[in-house]
This record gives structure tokens, C-alpha cells and sequence, in this order.
């Protein structure tokens, strides 16, 4: 399975410096983890988070999607986690703070592998489109705490004040066949707010969210997988619409809703991800 047709309802955090917390990912039924060289792993352990990492790495991580977030290569530590992860057994390198195609650039001269980008500041946002159509980039991820401080933004449940900037990058990465991921919900123990805070996305259009608790997984995993009666909608709608062009018709019809090509082609893509999701599981 390549990295644009996996799922990725769940994206965990997890700092590159704990042993404990490396382990316990092996365990979850997440479908991807951010393996943090960043914010989760403090000045002083930086250097020597990156060996644990590596030695991390090394043993496997089942079906999930590996990717590495390093420190921004305008800091002290940040060429060095790049020429490091690209030793490590990693899917993918994710770079914080992208404002510009010339930082993944930089970043791509060092490291051999697909490129993530996090989107997290005003001038990212502005330049969304431009960093989705880099030609080594595979997936971005909001950065939505750093948003709303860039902003000065007050905390809304609806997430209203960051509804531009959110927008421009999910329009940049569906225009480039690019992976997005929405930002962290921070009350890790708010099961109601994580729900509302991951329906708002998935409505949206994101392939899931990342994560910041093993407590968040399954609500995340719940609201980006397709619902039974979405599976059920689907394979109707493909029964239906195949069988009307079988009659010389072109447009069925659907519990008393018109169903069409482009109607067929999201059922298709609604029972792909259901089935790879299965596959993950497996």
C-alpha cells in the first residue's frame, strides 16, 4: 500500500526520546505516528534522541506510517535530524513551520525520502498552494496551536478564526493529490470536543488528525472511517448506476436522490478506504 492510498485517520505524537512511549505505539491502532525530534524532546536530549530513534526504528512498526519530524533547518539541531533520519527506517521526514518551496528544497538535498510539511504559520498558509505542488512533498499537517498564536486568535470551538488559513491548505493539498492532516485537540480527556473538533474536519474534506494521547485514538479512527451506512449508501449507489448504463440510462436513482458519474466515483472511493483500512488491520 503507498502513502497516498493508506489511511490516516489517526496520527499520534511521539516523542523521539522515550523509550517507554516508542514501545507503547507498537500496541495501538493507530494508522500513523509522528515520531517528534521537535517540540516533544527538550534542548538537552536532543543529540541523543536521534540514536534512540534510530534504534527505535529498527524494529517494526506493523502496517503504520512512520514519519519523522525534525527540528526547523534554521536551528541548531535541525541539518543534523535530517542527515540522521535519513539513515532511519522512516516512510517519510516532516519539517516544521514551512513558509516557502526553497525549505523543502533544502530539506530534500539532505534526505532521499517523501517530505511532509507543517502548516503553521501565516506565511505558510499564503504559500499553501505552491508548497503542495512541491514535487517531493506526500502530506501536510495543520499546526494549529501555532496557528492560533501567529493569529492571536481567540479560542473558538468551531475554530472559526483559523477557517481561512485551514481552508487554503486543504484546497493546496486536494489540487495536489497531497495527504492533509488536521491539527491537535489539546483537552485530551474532552471526548465530546475531540468528536465535534474531528466531524468538523473529516466534513471538511481531512484525512484525519493527529494526536496528541493514546486516549484520542478511537474517536479519530471512528470519525474518518466510513460509517456502515456510508458503505451501504455506496454499494447501492454503484449497484444502481451500473445497473441503469446497463439499460442505456446514464443517471440513477437512489433513495429519491439522483446518483451520477461523479456520485459513482466517490462510492468507489468510499469502499476503497474502507477496505484499507480493513487491510491495515489485518
Amino acid at each position: 500500500m503507498d502513502m497516498a492510498s493508506r489511511p490516516y485517520r489517526s496520527v499520534l505524537y511521539i516523542p523521539g526520546s522515550k523509550d517507554r512511549a516508542l514501545e507503547k505505539a507498537r500496541t495501538l491502532p493507530i494508522d500513523a505516528i509522528i515520531f517528534d525530534l521537535e517540540d516533544a524532546v527538550a534542548p538537552a536530549e536532543k543529540v541523543g534522541a536521534r540514536a534512540t530513534l534510530k534504534t527505535a526504528l529498527e524494529t517494526s512498526y506493523g502496517n503504520r506510517t512512520r514519519i519523522v519530524r525534525i527540528n526547523g533547518l534554521d536551528t541548531e539541531w535541525g541539518e543534523d535530524d535530517a542527515k540522521a533520519a535519513a539513515d532511519m527506517d522512516c516512510d517519510a521526514v516532516l519539517l516544521p513551520k514551512v513558509e516557502s518551496t526553497e525549505q523543502l528544497d533544502r530539506l530534500a538535498a539532505l534526505v532521499d525520502k517523501p517530505l511532509w510539511a507543517m502548516m503553521e504559520t501565516p506565511k505558510g498558509m499564503l504559500a499553501a498552494a505552491e508548497i503542495a505542488a512541491h514535487p517531493k512533498l506526500a502530506g501536510m499537517v495543520m499546526g494549529t496551536n501555532d496557528l492560533a498564536k501567529e493569529l492571536n486568535s481567540r479560542f473558538r470551538a468551531d475554530r472559526l478564526p483559523m477557517m481561512p488559513g485551514i481552508g487554503l491548505c486543504l484546497l493546496a493539498a486536494k489540487a495536489h493529490d497531497v495527504v492533509i492532516v488536521d491539527g491537535v485537540f489539546n483537552a485530551f480527556k474532552d471526548e465530546e470536543g475531540l468528536k465535534f473538533e474531528c466531524d468538523q474536519g473529516r466534513d471538511m474534506g481531512m484525512d484525519g488528525k493527529t494526536l496528541i494521547h493514546p486516549a484520542q485514538v478511537d474517536v479519530a479512527n471512528a470519525a474518518f472511517a466510513p460509517s456502515e451506512a456510508e458503505i451501504d449508501l455506496a454499494k447501492r449507489q454503484i449497484a444502481a448506476f451500473e445497473e441503469t448504463v446497463a439499460q442505456g440510462g446514464g443517471v440513477a436513482v437512489v433513495d429519491g436522490k439522483i446518483v451520477e458519474n461523479l456520485h459513482v466515483d466517490t462510492a468507489r472511493k468510499t469502499l476503497a478506504k474502507a477496505d484499507a483500512i480493513a487491510a491495515l488491520a489485518e
